[in-house]
């Protein structure tokens, strides 16, 4: 009988916990290079930082997964909407996002 391969789904939350809250502090950490300009996203990421410390890890998988699917699809609509934005075509796009990494 052959391995059973398992699938990969971008859809299915497979980071911990700690690693959203690391990316929280993250953010937060980059944030406060300049507090004045970002108080009032700081205060929001402290609010998401907390929602995820008080949310169970089923729930936790469910709210996340539903994120990425939708970051997913809005990353795509928002490259073919700067495409038609700036008169580019599709592979112009698609370098602006690779040079992103």
């Amino acid at each position: 009988m052959g391995k059973k391969q398992s699938q990969f789904n971008p859809d299915k939350l497979a980071l911990t916990k700690e690693q959203i809250l690391d990316f929280c502090d993250r953010v937060i950490e980059k944030w406060n290079k300049n507090p004045s300009k970002n108080a009032k996203n700081i205060f929001a990421m402290n609010a998401v930082k907390t929602s995820v410390l008080w949310t169970d890890d089923e729930s936790l998988k469910a709210i996340w997964g539903e994120i990425l699917t939708w970051t997913f699809e809005l990353f795509y609509e928002n490259a073919l909407a700067q495409g038609q934005n700036e008169n580019s075509d599709w592979s112009n796009v698609m370098k602006k996002l690779k040079n992103k990494k």
